[in-house]
């Protein structure tokens, strides 16, 4: 009985197969010390949004690439809710692009590009959050970029304007 036992056993194990790991590829772009500007490729303010990690689950965003030194961009808050999260403001921001394009203001190869500016008081878990938004909405160009001393003293700003501590 115990040589049955252990053959059943041994057939189980053979035959059942192993749960493998799920995770998410991040193809890492090449850095070419040689490249020229004008090889790179350009981000149009029209196609981006910048997100904003901060401390506490909130997450901040604006329109465009906020390179414009003269006019500081419109911060918006948000969170990971399932209701006017995140999620929502990147598929609006996808029908935006679209728009654009049917509209032709846009190419048909332009496509919505996020850029992520995880804060120093952000947690890992806001960071692998935002990175299944972009799986869960198919956004196939995003980019993790460092937070900007003038991005993080907005929010502080914000935040203070509101209450928020």
């Amino acid at each position: 009985m115990v040589d049955l036992g252990f053959l059943l056993i041994t057939f189980f194990m053979y035959t059942t197969t192993m749960s493998k790991p799920k995770t998410m590829e991040i193809n890492m772009p090449y850095k070419d010390p040689n490249m020229k500007i004008e090889d790179q490729t350009k981000i149009k303010a029209s196609t981006a949004i910048t997100i904003l990690l901060s401390k506490n689950h909130r997450v901040y965003y604006y329109e465009g690439l906020g390179q414009d030194s003269s006019k500081s961009p419109e911060y918006h808050a948000t969170s990971f809710s399932m209701k006017g999260g995140i999620r929502d403001e990147i598929i609006a921001k996808e029908k935006a692009v679209a728009d654009l394009k049917t509209q032709g203001v846009l190419k048909a190869t332009d496509q919505t590009t996020i850029l992520i500016k995880p804060d120093s008081t952000s947690t890992y878990d806001d960071l692998v959050n935002i990175l299944d938004e972009m799986s869960i909405n198919d956004v196939r160009v995003y980019a993790i970029v460092d937070i900007s001393t003038i991005e993080q003293e907005n929010i502080h700003t914000t935040e203070m304007a509101n209450g928020v501590k």
